[in-house]
């Protein structure tokens, strides 16, 4: 007898931007259509990388596709963004990025120089970031089907001993620490598209987080619960999720989360809260409380962790919610959108 197809949940007519954005309707879309037909089963909690047993070795593993536009942009571009963004899945998965390969779609017509540039810049940043390019897929659209580039990624990383990321383990109590200021990329793409009638010195955070990952492992061990790189969407997305899976409430101290001042006004301009706002280079995490201030001591002392933070911590209440309280005694909650307020900025 044949098995019966999976159901469906999944009602929408037609695919839109924000399915791709990671708010709610990317979650959507992966619950009720990927997940059942291509899993069988309602998916877990959404992780940045898979991991998987071959052997009785386990890996991790994680894919991506990079569409940003502009190509290049104040402090990275395209071929940096995907080495680094891959990178950085696997490390706040607990992972070291082993290899990648990688797959390039171009449009016909596209200079060779700009791809040479863009090969460079990714040759460059898997340099600096320790990890090898092992082999890739290269495929030629018609003009007018792409615009210029698409790069997608898979990468492969090694298991850092004693670490176990996971939102079922995270308690009350527990600490949030956020790896430094937030926005930066999303408003230097916006920027840079020109799209907004505003100058500013301003760059994209791109850059692998995997040193300052291996610092908070290090100081904390199997204190660290839980880890994001608040990507599409935002800190606000990723707390979110985390909320929802492990059933508790999150609690943000709005005067400690770091947002630059270029940020900020762009934000209020457009009517945007900074914590929806993409980041390229910065993570989160949640620690046990009794190793906060070694974190904090230890990401300070690694290159580029002297702006972490203590954002907030985890309580029993609000279950579900992410609560920001301001220092005059008000608070608000932040949803995750359903889409993202500035389309393909990865």
């Amino acid at each position: 007898m044949a098995t019966p197809a999976p159901k469906i949940k999944f009602r929408e007519p037609q695919i839109e931007m924000a399915h791709g954005a990671g708010g709610k309707a990317s979650r959507r879309l992966v619950e009720e259509l990927f997940a059942p037909l291509l899993l069988g089963t309602a998916p877990g909690p959404l992780g940045d990388a898979a991991q998987i047993q071959i052997n009785g070795t386990r890996i991790a593993i994680t894919t991506d596709s990079f569409v940003v536009s502009p190509l290049r942009f104040p402090g990275g571009s395209i071929g940096e963004l995907a080495i680094n963004g891959t990178v950085n899945d696997l490390a706040v998965s607990g992972a070291r990025a082993e290899a990648i390969v990688v797959t390039f779609v171009l449009e016909a017509g596209l200079r060779t120089e700009v791809l040479e540039a863009e090969v460079r810049a990714m040759a460059k940043a898997a340099e600096d970031a320790g990890v090898r390019i092992s082999g890739g897929d290269t495929k030629v659209v018609e003009h007018g089907k792409a615009d210029r580039m698409y790069i997608t990624t898979t990468g492969v990383g090694r298991l850092i001993p004693g670490v176990v990321i996971s939102p079922e383990s995270v308690k009350a109590g527990d600490k949030i620490i956020l790896s430094g200021p937030i926005g930066d990329h999303g408003i230097t793409i916006l920027l840079a598209r020109g799209e907004l009638d505003l100058e500013a010195e301003i760059q994209s955070d791109t850059r692998s987080v995997l040193p300052l990952v291996e610092s908070l492992v290090q100081a904390a061990g199997d204190g660290v619960r839980w880890m994001r790189d608040p990507t599409r969407g935002g800190v606000a997305t990723s707390l979110n999720e985390l909320a929802r899976d492990c059933g508790r409430g999150i609690i943000l101290f709005d005067e400690k989360i770091h947002v630059r001042d270029t940020v900020r006004g762009a934000c209020e301009l457009l009517g945007l809260d900074p914590l929806h706002i993409a980041n390229e280079g910065q993570f989160l995490a949640v620690i046990a409380a009794e190793y906060a201030d070694a974190v904090l001591k230890a990401l300070h002392r690694t290159p580029g962790g002297a702006d972490a933070v203590l954002i907030g911590e985890v309580r029993n209440e609000p279950a579900g919610t992410v609560l920001v309280t301001a220092t005059y005694g008000g608070s608000r909650v932040v949803d995750m959108l359903v889409g993202d307020p500035l389309p393909r900025i990865c």
